[in-house]
C-alpha cells in the first residue's frame, strides 16, 4: 500500500510537470498540510502520457477515501488521463496547466496560441526510451530557465531549480490525450498571467472548455513557487467541497 489516510479531509495528489520535480510543490504541500489536509506529491515519470497516467493511478488506488487531484503544466494532461477509471478521484485542478481534450497533445496545444518562448529555451538529447527505441528528452538551458519558467521566483531559487529540472521526452509531449477525466469531474484552473511556457490564453481556453472555475493569477509558469498560498487557497477549498 502507498497511503493511507484516516484524515476526515481528502487526500490531495500532487503531480508535477515537465522540467520540474516533486519539491516545486514543497510550499504548497506546507500550507495544506499546516490546514491538516492529507498531501502526496507523486514523482511523475515523465516518460509518455500513457505510462505516466498509469503510474499516478496506481498511486491513487493506494489513497483510502476521497482525493483532489492537482496537476501543473504537463501534469494537467497526465492528472486528466488518470482520473478516469480512478473511482475515489472528486475533483481536477489545474494549475499553469494543460488541460487536453481526446486526441490532443501538450505539443498541439502548445502551439496553438501566441506568447510561448519554451521551444527558443529547450536543450534536446538523444535518449533510449523504455521501448528500447531511440528518442528524444528536452530541458530547458540553464541559463534561460529562471526567466523562461520561473520569473517571478528568487534567482538564487530559480536557478536551483534549473539545475534539478528533470527531462521530459518528447513522445510525452507528443502523445494523443485519452478520453478526459473533466468531462465527469468538476475541474477548477489557476491561470497564470505572465507564463511563458503556456500562454495564459491557452489555459483560459483550455479551462473554458472544460467547464473549470477559473482563478487567474499574475505569475509565471512556476506558479506553485512564487504563488503557493494562492495555489493553496484553490486547493484547499476545492477540498472543502468534496469533503466525505
Amino acid at each position: 500500500m502507498f497511503h493511507r489516510s484516516r484524515s476526515p479531509e481528502p487526500t490531495v495528489v500532487l503531480v508535477h510537470g515537465a522540467f520540474a520535480d516533486s519539491t516545486s510543490w514543497n510550499d504548497v504541500a506546507r500550507e495544506l498540510r499546516r490546514e491538516g489536509h492529507p498531501v502526496v506529491a507523486a514523482a511523475n515519470p515523465l516518460r509518455g502520457l500513457s505510462g505516466d497516467a498509469a503510474y499516478v493511478r496506481e498511486v491513487l488506488a493506494g489513497i483510502e477515501g476521497p482525493v483532489v487531484l492537482v496537476g501543473h503544466s504537463y501534469g494537467g494532461s497526465v492528472i486528466t488521463a488518470a482520473a478516469v477509471g480512478a473511482d475515489n478521484v472528486r475533483a481536477l485542478v489545474y494549475v499553469a496547466a494543460f488541460i487536453p481534450d481526446k486526441g490532443e497533445s501538450a505539443l498541439d496545444l502548445a502551439a496553438r496560441f501566441p506568447g510561448s518562448s519554451l521551444g527558443e529555451a529547450l536543450r534536446p538529447t538523444t535518449v533510449t526510451l523504455p521501448d528500447g527505441s531511440p528518442g528524444m528528452e528536452f530541458t530547458i538551458d540553464q541559463a534561460k530557465f529562471p526567466h523562461q519558467f520561473a520569473a517571478d521566483v528568487p534567482e538564487g531559487v530559480a536557478q536551483l531549480m534549473a539545475v534539478t529540472q528533470r527531462p521530459v521526452t518528447g513522445a510525452a509531449l507528443e502523445e494523443p490525450a485519452p478520453e478526459p477525466g473533466w468531462r465527469t469531474l468538476p475541474s477548477w484552473a489557476v491561470v497564470a498571467t505572465e507564463d511563458l511556457n503556456i500562454p495564459a490564453a491557452a489555459q483560459s481556453h483550455m479551462a473554458k472548455r472544460a467547464g473549470a472555475e477559473v482563478t487567474e493569477l499574475e505569475a509565471s509558469h512556476a506558479a506553485s513557487v512564487s504563488h503557493p498560498r494562492e495555489v493553496a487557497r484553490v486547493v484547499r477549498e476545492v477540498a472543502s467541497s468534496v469533503k466525505r
